[in-house]
């Protein structure tokens, strides 16, 4: 065969492999689990992202819930020893600290056991991807918690399924090695009128929700959250301005405080921690830990 067909086939051949890659997709990642302690689940490339600076706080900070939390550490204790512990459904009011106490119970944990548990976030569009996240954690050299923040299901969402399946176990069962932390604003994680519209048009109204409404039921731990009061409100006002060190009296920062909540229309750890800020920035003042 002539030198310059040769060179054109190889072109050819090379076009041919490039498009096949292309069709493929990208490459699995390699994953590392001594990159950091906490990681973000990429379902597209099956890559579990570490987070070099992971958003959380102190511990002692998040005040007003002490009960929940001391629930929550010690579950997160007993799994990170080996010991049997329940998966968790944090729910309740908007901006009390749900999501910020998974993060401090995870970091306080792993920073008080000699085992390096991990966090793995999972944006609330990719639980339908959680039985491939879960072929990959099975395999880990290390505990493992799965939390899912803001979870609820509109009543045509059938990635409910998904989340089920990972709290069922299966057949298989759930890896011995993972844990489920989920936050929602709703108890039984589907809005109430959505479970009254399906009850009413059901020919069954008693069964019409039930596959839904029992997901929540599978949480072995179910940890409420309430509005807190001016006094709960106040002293997480308190617990940062001494951890930072403000030097403002406390009566004028009390005042302001509520100037601060009133504004708001609401008192929460959230609004809370967004007046401390406010006030770091006026005094400029560094946030630092």
């Amino acid at each position: 065969m002539p030198e310059a067909k040769i060179d054109v086939l190889i072109k050819e051949m090379q076009k041919l492999s490039a498009a096949i890659e292309r069709m493929a997709g990208p490459a699995a990642a390699s994953n590392d689990w001594d990159a950091a302690e906490c990681f973000v689940w990429a379902p597209a490339t099956h890559h579990l992202q570490p987070v070099a600076r992971p958003n959380r706080i102190e511990l002692s900070l998040i005040t007003g819930v002490d009960h929940v939390r001391d629930i929550l550490l010690d579950n997160t204790l007993r799994f990170a020893e080996g010991f049997p512990a329940n998966n968790v459904l944090l729910w309740g009011a908007r901006g009390m600290g749900k999501s910020s106490l998974v993060k401090s119970v995870h970091a306080q944990v792993a920073r008080d056991t000699s085992v390096a548990v991990k966090l793995v976030e999972v944006h609330r569009e990719d639980i339908a991807t959680l039985p491939a996240l879960m072929d990959i954690l099975k395999t880990a050299p290390v505990p493992v918690i799965v939390f899912c923040d803001d979870l609820s299901f509109d009543h045509d969402d059938t990635s409910y399924k998904s989340l089920k399946a990972v709290l069922d176990g299966g057949v298989e069962g759930r890896p011995s090695n993972v844990l489920l932390y989920a936050t929602s604003n709703r108890r039984h994680l589907l809005p109430r009128h959505m479970m009254e519209n399906e009850q009413s048009t059901a020919i069954n109204p008693s069964e019409a929700v039930e596959e839904k409404v029992s997901l929540s039921d599978r949480f072995g731990l179910w940890l409420g959250f309430h509005k807190c009061s001016q006094e709960d409100y106040l002293a997480m006002i308190d617990g940062y301005a001494q951890h930072y060190g403000f030097a403002v009296d406390a009566e004028t920062l009390h005042a302001e405080a509520l100037e601060w909540a009133t504004t708001r229309g609401a008192r929460s750890g959230r609004v809370a921690w967004q007046f401390i800020q406010d006030l770091a920035g006026r005094m400029r003042h560094r946030l630092e830990a």
